[in-house]
């Protein structure tokens, strides 16, 4: 190419990129999303380019849209039915945390109810176990939604334990993500279709079909419903313990009771209705609610069926209602500006907050960009602690000993603003007393950072750590 044709194309591209920052801070919303896609643009204009114009708005066909408006008035529905439950009343809780549980049933719908029985679940296997358990106790149906169902040894526990369901005539409905099981759903699905189980891959990927053209876009639940009355939910999905570099799988699933699973069932039944255009109605999908326990509860959920970033709008508001403690467990932790400042805020105004992340976790470049935030929290006061006894995968938070929130929900923008998330809020100080345990376990087995010894790591670190950053917005 001559030397003024490439002069040529090179300005054409310094443009486009100079249009694409003015359009990114003109239409985006917030700015704050603008200004982070700023640097990426201008250092990689082509790149910047062809992923803002691909993730400006997540795109669903016309029969997808369809699905979503009709989906948002199932669980207006459901709500006015829980609303009306004789144990739906508000928890016992300081003002400044009863202001977020309404904050968060305005935004999410679901208000929190009691009569619940919550048990808290560490070990990898026991949740694997215990689940077989109780699947082999079904006597109507079995809801199943995860984001992996792998064919290795675990799947294959889940997968008999389903089929013998099955072969007794309990009806089972299984959902995976059309991403995150890519590898495995072929033989999965050949498997429990095999014995009458009826499975549906969520949000495929298909130019051909319309229905998604952003991969990114994914349902990373992880929830189970066994006879309406008794479900998980956390950040553990089906597949072995197991890294592939020898490392093992930390989690947190609660084991749930009592009145709280129906919200969780009117998540799992819009879930099924997106993907399959079945409306799963029958009265005995949502039996009669028995108390089980005392603990309040509350489902919070996020995705593309509902109106606002809910996942969002609930990290900021536990850490701006935080009056004493707040600890944050997270694989992956790449906040946004708003998020960083209130973590700021809150430990300057005397919060002991905690960070509890992997020493190492299985994104090379999360690493380096959450890394990045580091030294702005320490030197507010923010304690973060490395987790080494393995890859820390459990997602949950912790505030002032009364409210705990357990689930999927990671700290970055795929999950506060993208994906179909699903946590547990939980009203209970017995439960966050058991939760603060397991806390300070992954404490004692993690390496404290100090403001002066991170200020000397390597400057080859801090740049590629600065590099990583740029990439924030699409990670």
């Amino acid at each position: 190419m001559p030397l003024s044709d490439a002069l040529f194309v090179y300005l054409i591209i310094d443009w486009l990129a100079r249009l694409a920052v003015l359009l990114a801070i003109v239409i985006r919303k917030p700015s704050t999303v603008a200004q982070a896609w700023m640097p990426l643009l201008l250092v990689f204009p082509i790149l910047g380019n062809l992923l803002l114009l691909w993730g400006y708005r997540p795109f669903a066909s016309a029969r997808r849209r369809r699905r979503l408006t009709a989906a948002r008035r199932q669980l207006k529905a459901a709500r006015r039915r829980i609303l009306m439950s004789r144990h739906c009343s508000p928890p016992e809780l300081p003002a400044h945390l009863g202001r977020t549980a309404k904050l968060i049933e305005n935004i999410n719908m679901f208000p929190a109810v009691g009569g619940n029985s919550i048990e808290l679940l560490v070990d990898y296997q026991e949740v694997i176990d215990r689940l077989v358990a109780d699947i082999a106790t079904a006597r109507h149906h079995i809801h199943l939604t995860t984001y992996i169902f792998s064919d290795d040894a675990v799947g294959g526990q889940i997968i008999n334990a389903l089929q013998a369901a099955a072969r007794r005539g309990v009806a089972c409905r299984v959902l995976i993500d059309a991403l995150g099981s890519y590898w495995w759903s072929r033989r999965v699905i050949r498997e429990l279709r095999a014995c009458g189980i009826e499975v549906r891959r969520a949000l495929p990927v298909s130019i051909t079909n319309m229905e998604a053209l952003r991969p990114d876009l994914r349902n990373h639940r992880k929830l189970v419903v066994i006879d309406g009355k008794l479900g998980y939910i956390g950040s553990q999905n089906i597949v072995g313990a197991e890294q592939p570099d020898g490392r093992q799988n930390r989690e947190l699933m609660v084991r749930v009771l009592g009145p709280v699973m129906l919200q969780i069932q009117s998540l799992f039944a819009n879930d099924w209705f997106l993907e399959s255009g079945e409306l799963l109605s029958d009265p005995d999908l949502f039996p009669a609610e028995h108390s089980q326990g005392t603990v309040h509860a509350q489902l919070v959920a996020g995705g593309s069926e509902y109106r606002h970033f809910v996942m969002s709008f609930l990290l900021d508001a536990i850490v701006h209602a935080a009056q004493h403690s707040l600890v944050i467990t997270t694989p992956y932790f790449v906040p946004d500006e708003a998020l960083v400042l209130a973590l700021e805020s809150a430990a300057m105004r005397g919060v002991n907050v905690s960070l509890i992340l992997p020493s190492k976790s299985d994104h090379r470049l999360v690493d380096l960009a959450q890394r990045s935030f580091f030294v702005r929290l320490l030197e507010s006061g923010v304690a973060i602690h490395l987790y080494g006894g393995g890859f820390l995968h459990a997602k949950h938070v912790r505030v002032d000993d009364e409210l705990s929130l357990v689930g999927s929900i990671n700290i970055d923008l795929r999950s506060l603003k993208l994906n179909g998330e699903a946590g547990l809020l939980i009203y209970d100080r017995s439960f966050s007393s058991r939760l603060g345990a397991q806390e300070r376990q992954y404490m004692a087995e993690s390496q404290s950072l100090s403001l002066k010894d991170w200020r000397l790591r390597p400057s080859l670190q801090r740049l590629g750590e600065n590099i990583a950053r740029l990439f924030s917005p699409v990670l």
